[in-house]
């Protein structure tokens, strides 16, 4: 269930498969999860081996697919390059463990848990951050997927009520210096925030939320990428509350995940945990309300 292969020019990573699904791990690079597929299907994950950022720290690589950052963002620290090799463990046939090496410039140690059920498209994907540094650190665990461009994200509303039933607002929605909401890449309904990519905008457009609800998605060609992650009442998160956000810029989408910020004195660890699933073969159609109806077998009715 578990071998090993070459990918996006790395020889020597892991695949996990159980006839259903698979999950490409690199182990040259990372942590980093490069490819999530249905047996066989295309990878909803994007592939961005030529892209190169500079930093005063040493040249980031976004790479494509899934990384584990902290939040929030700051340059150089958040672009810590992470082209070395990592450590890594079979826990079982379906499970592994990436541990990066401690980044000299900021003290941080990344470890990725990768565990792909044993039926169906299902993947749990267990965040840790360890300050291996002589202070103490403020941080969240973020989880950044990168999506194979050509679709769009889908972010929950909080469900309706009328101004009769519910006066207090419903959660916070956070922008970014350049976030524009006429951009025609966003659609806000009363039940979906969607973002779609366009290789003709290389504006860069961003929101967070709070997101209580517990997931959010990404559609492309009949694929449906799901991510859950948990939003707990009371913590304090970063970006001003924010536990889900998403990016993107031309081509580009990222659909991100963020855990409570944490203070974490010399050999303290935080963690982050999503859970993912893949379905094939599913039509959105145009409007709110199809996309309600297609989403309903898999997350409820949502904010409708």
């Amino acid at each position: 269930m578990i071998d090993q292969c070459l990918y996006l020019g790395q020889p020597n990573c892991r695949r996990i498969f159980n006839g259903t699904a698979e999950v490409i791990i690199t182990t040259d690079i990372g942590p980093r999860i490069i490819r999530y597929a249905l047996d066989g299907g295309e990878n909803i994950l994007a592939e961005l081996p030529d892209v190169t950022v500079p930093t005063p720290i040493g040249n980031w690589k976004p790479w494509g697919g899934h990384r584990l950052w902290a939040a929030p963002e700051a340059m150089p620290r958040s672009y810590a390059p992470d082209n070395d090799p990592v450590e890594f463990s079979l826990i079982d046939e379906h499970s592994m463990r990436l541990t990066a090496p401690t980044e000299p410039a900021t003290g941080i140690g990344k470890e990725m848990t990768v565990t792909l059920d044993r039926e169906g498209s299902g993947v749990m994907v267990r965040h840790r951050i360890t300050n291996h540094g002589i202070w103490g650190i403020d941080l969240a665990p973020w989880g950044l997927t990168i999506m194979n461009g050509g679709g769009v994200t889908i972010i929950p509303q909080e469900p309706f009520r009328p101004h009769g039933e519910e006066l207090l607002p419903a959660r916070a929605m956070i922008l970014w210096h350049y976030t524009d909401l006429t951009d025609p890449r966003w659609t806000f309904g009363r039940n979906y925030i969607l973002l779609r990519t366009d290789e003709g905008l290389h504006h860069p457009q961003k929101i967070g939320v709070a997101n209580r609800q517990g997931w959010a998605a990404y559609h492309r060609n009949g694929a449906l990428f799901i991510k859950r992650f948990e939003y707990r009442q009371g913590a304090r998160y970063p970006d001003f509350g924010s536990n889900n956000e998403t990016y993107t810029a031309g081509t580009f989408m990222e659909l991100e995940s963020l855990a409570p910020m944490a203070h974490l004195e010399p050999g303290e660890s935080a963690e982050h945990t999503e859970r993912w699933e893949l379905h094939d073969n599913v039509d959105i159609g145009g409007t709110e309300e199809s996309l309600g109806l297609a989403l309903a077998p898999f997350v409820g009715t949502g904010g409708a």
